[in-house]
Protein backbone atom coordinates (compact mmCIF):
# COMPACT_ATOMS: atom_id res chain seq x y z
CA UNK A 1 0.00 0.00 0.00
CA UNK A 2 1.43 3.38 -0.85
CA UNK A 3 1.85 5.92 2.30
CA UNK A 4 -0.96 8.57 2.46
CA UNK A 5 0.15 11.05 5.00
CA UNK A 6 -2.30 13.73 5.79
CA UNK A 7 -1.95 17.67 5.37
CA UNK A 8 -0.83 18.04 9.57
CA UNK A 9 1.28 15.37 8.57
CA UNK A 10 -0.29 12.09 9.59
CA UNK A 11 0.99 9.21 8.23
CA UNK A 12 -2.70 7.65 7.77
CA UNK A 13 -1.24 4.46 6.25
CA UNK A 14 0.23 3.91 9.84
CA UNK A 15 -2.94 5.04 11.89
CA UNK A 16 -4.73 1.82 13.14
CA UNK A 17 -8.06 3.12 12.68
CA UNK A 18 -7.29 3.64 9.02
CA UNK A 19 -5.84 0.24 9.06
CA UNK A 20 -8.81 -1.49 10.97
CA UNK A 21 -11.25 0.01 8.03
CA UNK A 22 -8.49 -1.17 4.98
CA UNK A 23 -8.56 -4.83 6.49
CA UNK A 24 -12.75 -4.65 7.84
CA UNK A 25 -11.08 -5.94 11.07
CA UNK A 26 -13.30 -5.89 13.98
CA UNK A 27 -10.98 -6.92 16.72
CA UNK A 28 -8.95 -4.40 15.45
CA UNK A 29 -11.38 -2.00 15.75
CA UNK A 30 -12.42 -2.80 19.20
CA UNK A 31 -8.62 -2.38 19.99
CA UNK A 32 -8.20 1.16 18.63
CA UNK A 33 -11.40 2.27 20.28
CA UNK A 34 -9.60 1.22 23.50
CA UNK A 35 -6.32 2.84 22.29
CA UNK A 36 -7.83 6.21 21.62
CA UNK A 37 -10.05 6.18 24.84
CA UNK A 38 -6.90 5.46 26.87
CA UNK A 39 -4.31 7.68 25.23
CA UNK A 40 -6.37 10.62 23.76
CA UNK A 41 -9.46 10.30 26.11
CA UNK A 42 -11.46 9.79 22.57
CA UNK A 43 -14.91 8.14 23.52
CA UNK A 44 -15.46 6.13 20.27
CA UNK A 45 -17.17 2.74 19.63
CA UNK A 46 -15.88 0.25 18.00
CA UNK A 47 -18.03 0.31 15.23
CA UNK A 48 -17.17 3.86 14.60
CA UNK A 49 -13.65 2.94 13.82
CA UNK A 50 -13.64 3.78 10.07
CA UNK A 51 -11.52 5.81 7.48
CA UNK A 52 -10.18 5.92 4.47
CA UNK A 53 -7.62 8.73 5.23
CA UNK A 54 -7.23 12.28 5.07
CA UNK A 55 -6.49 12.98 1.77
CA UNK A 56 -9.43 11.42 -0.50
CA UNK A 57 -12.83 13.59 -1.25
CA UNK A 58 -14.89 11.21 -0.40
CA UNK A 59 -14.85 7.98 1.26
CA UNK A 60 -15.17 7.31 5.11
CA UNK A 61 -13.44 9.72 7.84
CA UNK A 62 -13.02 9.10 11.66
CA UNK A 63 -14.53 11.71 14.00
CA UNK A 64 -11.87 14.51 14.14
CA UNK A 65 -11.11 14.10 10.89
CA UNK A 66 -13.72 14.70 9.31
CA UNK A 67 -13.85 17.87 11.16
CA UNK A 68 -10.62 18.97 11.25
CA UNK A 69 -9.54 22.67 10.31
CA UNK A 70 -6.03 21.87 9.00
CA UNK A 71 -7.61 19.05 6.29
CA UNK A 72 -10.36 22.32 5.64
CA UNK A 73 -7.67 24.84 4.75
CA UNK A 74 -5.41 22.43 2.92
CA UNK A 75 -8.06 21.30 1.11
CA UNK A 76 -9.23 25.19 0.50
CA UNK A 77 -5.39 25.93 -0.81
CA UNK A 78 -5.69 22.67 -3.33
CA UNK A 79 -2.52 21.86 -1.49
CA UNK A 80 -0.92 18.04 -1.24
CA UNK A 81 -0.31 18.91 2.26
CA UNK A 82 0.30 21.76 4.51
CA UNK A 83 4.31 21.29 4.16
CA UNK A 84 4.03 22.94 0.84
CA UNK A 85 2.11 25.68 2.49
CA UNK A 86 3.51 29.22 1.82
CA UNK A 87 1.75 30.40 5.03
CA UNK A 88 3.55 28.81 7.73
CA UNK A 89 3.92 29.26 10.44
CA UNK A 90 0.60 28.06 11.18
CA UNK A 91 -1.28 28.43 14.89
CA UNK A 92 -3.67 25.44 13.99
CA UNK A 93 -0.84 23.53 12.58
CA UNK A 94 1.74 24.20 15.47
CA UNK A 95 -1.35 23.31 18.11
CA UNK A 96 -1.57 20.01 16.86
CA UNK A 97 2.10 19.29 16.52
CA UNK A 98 2.48 19.92 19.94
CA UNK A 99 -0.48 17.31 20.81
CA UNK A 100 1.00 14.69 18.15
CA UNK A 101 4.95 14.72 17.92
CA UNK A 102 4.14 11.96 15.45
CA UNK A 103 2.31 14.20 12.87
CA UNK A 104 4.98 16.55 13.63
CA UNK A 105 7.87 14.26 12.71
CA UNK A 106 6.72 13.65 9.55
CA UNK A 107 5.56 16.76 8.62
CA UNK A 108 9.02 17.86 9.26
CA UNK A 109 10.42 15.32 7.44
CA UNK A 110 8.59 16.60 4.19
CA UNK A 111 9.59 20.22 5.08
CA UNK A 112 12.91 18.68 4.54
CA UNK A 113 12.89 16.77 1.89
CA UNK A 114 11.06 20.28 -0.22
CA UNK A 115 14.20 22.36 1.05
CA UNK A 116 16.49 19.51 -1.30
Amino acid sequence: MEEMVAYCGLVCTQCPAFIATQKDDDSLREKTAAFYAKEYGFTLKPEEINCDGCLPREGRKIGYCATCDIRACGREKELENCAHCQDLPCSKLDAFHNFSTFAKDSFEKIRQSLKQ
